[in-house]
């Protein structure tokens, strides 16, 4: 998706928690970006990221939260740092990330969200108890921002992405 904004000329941000992951992802792109490192389970972490961001590029016109992790075992098994993790990450990040652009976005009267969210946000799988929480978590999020934002001209989307070529699923 960042490779498509790139080659229609925007400026890219790039955030997460690895920078040579990010600058992996960023060898694709063909023009302008930025590599931005931050814990998303962090609010103050987002905040702080997401204001350097404003200050170096201007406002934010589409964020697309995309960050994901997963531990994939029965239930019982998981253990008490990957539960907090998977929603620390995939619900509260997306939860942060989005508090820091909204202001603007509903200031100026535009904007778009996206929410990569997972088909495990739609049904539950075994071995993806609290995966799929941690998604139907951000569905629930994206659906009820969607009905928050229906009197400006802020747009909410969420697409529910099956097994993707990524780290998370074995890929690279």
């Amino acid at each position: 998706m960042e490779k498509k904004y790139s080659n229609l000329g925007y400026h890219v941000c790039l955030l997460g928690r690895t920078q040579t992951k990010l600058i992996r992802t960023a060898e694709a792109l063909t023009n302008n970006y930025s590599i931005y490192e931050v814990d998303i389970s962090s609010k103050k972490d987002v905040a702080k990221v997401m204001q350097l961001i404003k200050k170096e590029m201007g406002t934010i016109d589409v964020l697309i939260n995309n960050a994901g992790v997963g531990t994939f075992d029965v239930t019982e098994n998981l253990s008490e740092e990957s539960i907090h993790q998977m929603i620390d990450i995939n619900l509260k990040g997306t939860i942060f990330c989005t508090q820091e652009v909204l202001d603007d976005m509903k200031k100026r009267n535009q904007g778009y969200i996206v929410n990569i969210i997972s088909l495990s946000g739609k049904r539950g799988k075994v071995t993806e108890s609290v995966y799929s929480a941690s998604k139907f978590g951000v569905r629930g999020f994206t659906e009820s921002l969607a009905l928050e934002l229906e009197p400006t001209a802020v747009k909410v989307f969420g697409a529910y992405m099956g097994n993707m070529k990524t780290e998370l699923w074995g890929g690279s």
